[in-house]
This record gives C-alpha cells, sequence and structure tokens, in this order.
C-alpha cells in the first residue's frame, strides 16, 4: 500500500509561486492515480488536480493555466506548481492517491498525505 508524505507550501505574496511535493512508498506507485486537493476554512475539500498512470492530467477551472500537476514514476513523487498565487487559493493542500477514481473528488480517493498549509497574501 501507497504511504504519502507532502512538503512544501508556506506563505508568498499574490503573483508569487509555490511547489509542493509529495513523496510516495510503495512498489506499486506508478499504477496510482496521484491527486491534489485543497480545504479552506468553513469549506469542502475541494480537487485542484489529478495526473493518471499514463501522465494525463485534469485541472479544476480555477487553477488552469497556473498550476501544474506531474509524476515521476522513477523517483515515486508528484509535484504541483503553483505559479500566479491569488489570495483564493490559501488553504490547506493535500495530496492523494487511488488506484481507480472515478472522479476527481474527496471521497474517490483512499490514501492522503497530513497536508500542509499555503497562504497567499494581498
Amino acid at each position: 500500500q501507497v504511504q504519502l508524505v507532502e512538503s512544501g507550501g508556506g506563505s508568498v505574496q499574490a503573483g508569487g509561486s509555490l511547489t509542493l511535493s509529495c513523496a510516495a512508498s510503495g512498489d506499486t506507485y506508478s499504477t496510482y492515480f496521484m491527486a491534489w486537493f485543497r480545504q479552506a476554512p468553513g469549506k469542502e475539500r475541494e480537487g485542484v488536480a489529478d495526473i493518471d498512470s499514463d501522465g494525463s492530467a485534469t485541472y479544476a477551472d480555477s487553477v488552469k493555466g497556473r498550476f501544474t500537476i506531474s509524476k515521476d514514476n522513477a523517483k515515486n513523487t508528484a509535484l504541483l506548481h503553483m505559479n500566479s498565487l491569488k489570495p483564493e487559493d490559501t488553504a490547506m493542500y493535500y495530496c492523494a492517491a487511488d488506484q481507480s477514481p472515478r472522479t476527481m473528488e474527496a471521497h474517490e480517493y483512499n490514501l492522503w498525505s497530513q497536508g500542509t498549509q499555503v497562504t497567499v497574501s494581498k
């Protein structure tokens, strides 16, 4: 079973960039879908981006053109590059993994990282 350890995050001014990293253990990592979710206070957890085992990615409309998800099967890592950050991107960010999620919704993913805070100031 894959275990996830997330790193990165922090505070940045609007317009800045951050990269989140998710390190996975387990020898079947390459077969997993990876995704990034975020949750702001008082809001539901929402999907930001996901990537399948072949490297095809999808993005939430709110981050298209600004965020990029990638997956390195050789290094067992997934990355979320976040550019042109906005204050509304402020949230706790989580990486998640699952072998066969049907959609980019939190209940479709069984494995989760501990989360990392991203704060974007005006």
